[in-house]
């Protein structure tokens, strides 16, 4: 296939819409000879003719009604993936898979809006081992376990308790805290994309049965039913309160550290100053 380039679309494009060749000369800052010879080179390219010329007009042929909506589309598109590039300092998405910064998070979004307001910020819930980064979703990335992708650097800005979600009726939600010991006959509801928990934080003689699960709705739904339990960040209870559900802080295990994941050879320009506000935040918090 020939090459087709964006000054033809634009070249052709600007014929229709401005209705003539001297006038889409004077639109493009270009000589009407230049007009001519870059649609002449479109129709070469694309092998059809596109635009039907009269001594009064100059009118798309049938073919060219769809060539001009389908340059209008394909302009739109590249002019899009400009502001993309070009909105680093201007536009911040921070992934996270199941909550964000937690107690943390409205904090968060408003000091960063009366501190940045140049940078708007958006909190894209991705439920990837990376939090989106990997897809293109977002720029930075809340996780709380180690990335393994060699692409990525990570800094921890906190810790965060770990917390056992249980149905409201449960034995145990009477209680103010449990053990993992007492958790051991239960079936724990594990999402190993993304989760914080695993098999592993018991002993290997007294590990509880193993459920998975998907997504955190799907989580919470089946323990406000009865059927498992679940180990999680403190975070989770912040941002999902569930009716049916209580959340009872774990004493005997390690506390979930929360990390912000960056793309290594690309960094946000706004790296330092999220490091800064998340470190701040969960150290006074």
């Amino acid at each position: 296939m020939n090459e087709v380039e964006l000054r033809q679309l634009r070249c052709l494009v600007a014929i229709v819409d401005e209705g003539s060749f001297t006038d889409a000369a004077v639109a493009l800052g270009v000589s009407q000879a230049a007009v001519s010879r870059t649609l002449a080179g479109l129709e070469r390219a694309l092998g059809v003719r596109l635009l039907r010329r009269t001594s009064r007009e100059v009118a798309p042929t049938a073919t060219g009604l769809r060539v001009v909506a389908q340059a209008r589309r394909v302009l739109a598109d590249v002019a899009d993936l400009v502001e993309e590039a070009a909105s680093g300092h201007t536009r911040l998405r921070i992934g996270y898979a199941w909550s964000a910064v937690g107690r943390h998070t409205v904090a968060f979004q408003r000091r960063w809006a009366a501190a940045r307001p140049g940078t708007d910020l958006h909190l894209v819930r991705v439920n990837t081992a990376s939090a989106g980064l990997a897809e293109g979703a977002c720029d930075l990335a809340v996780v709380r376990r180690p990335l393994e992708d060699r692409r990525f650097d990570t800094a921890i800005v906190g810790l965060e308790r770990r917390l056992c979600a249980l149905a409201a009726d449960d034995p145990l939600a009477r209680r103010r805290s449990v053990r993992l010991a007492e958790l051991t006959g239960r079936t724990l509801l594990v999402d190993r994309r993304t989760g914080t928990t695993t098999p592993e934080l018991w002993p290997p003689d007294a590990r509880p049965a193993v459920e998975e699960t998907h997504d955190v709705d799907d989580w919470l739904t089946v323990i406000a039913a009865g059927r498992g339990i679940g180990v999680t960040a403190e975070s989770t209870a912040n941002q999902y309160p569930r009716p049916g559900v209580v959340y009872r802080p774990v004493r005997d295990a390690e506390p979930v550290a929360v990390r912000l994941a960056w793309w290594r050879d690309d960094p946000h320009p706004a790296l330092q100053a999220v490091l800064e506000l998340l470190s701040e935040l969960y150290r006074t918090g």
